[in-house]
């Protein structure tokens, strides 16, 4: 069951459902507008030969802080991680989904590849996997709607909800743009 603006607003009020900060007019009726932080991680290509998945990677990457006055420009093509600059903690009987917000899909920006669940007890920021798939570049400026949440009633409370130290949450608590764990994994 997706929780409705009424739902969203009562689980707000009741605590069960964190956005921080919370722009009480970016509610609608089935999912709450997320905003872009100023910090993005670029890719440093000509650093690696390859991604090896079985590897810290964290070199691969740097941070890119622009100005809240200022802005980044997606070229075509290019892919860097961003973050949401809100905190959104979830409820271990609630996971949400996150999506793009239309009007930027219709420009040819993606906001996401696959990290668009967000499961039951999250903490954090939320990493964005920002693609440019037009033929132009495009501008993404801190604090413009980037995204928008909604939210899911489980059946149960989750036994074990991220963050639980059994599952190894790579991030929960994460803030800003967050570089891939994937290999710990492997570890």
């Amino acid at each position: 069951m997706i929780l409705s603006d009424r739902s969203i607003r009562e689980a707000l009020a009741a605590g069960r459902i964190e956005i921080d900060p919370l722009d009480e007019s970016y509610i609608q009726p089935s999912s709450v507008d997320l905003t872009i932080d100023r910090s993005f991680r670029v890719f440093r290509n000509h650093t690696m030969p390859l991604i090896d998945v079985k590897k810290d990677l964290s070199e691969l990457t740097e941070v890119v802080e622009i100005p809240d006055d200022g802005v980044f420009i997606l070229h075509p093509g290019e892919f860097v991680l961003g973050a949401t600059a809100e905190r959104v903690r979830l409820p271990t009987d609630m996971v949400a989904r996150l999506e793009g917000k239309s009007s930027l899909g219709r420009l040819g920006l993606l906001i996401h590849s696959t990290a668009g669940f967000v499961d039951a007890g999250w903490d954090g920021y939320l990493t964005l996997e920002l693609s440019n798939i037009a033929t132009l570049p495009i501008t993404l400026y801190p604090g413009m709607k980037i995204g928008q949440i909604s939210f899911l009633q489980m059946t149960t409370e989750a036994d074990e909800p991220y963050g639980s130290a059994s599952k190894g949450s790579k991030y929960q608590g994460q803030r800003g743009p967050t570089a891939s764990r994937y290999w710990e994994n492997f570890g």
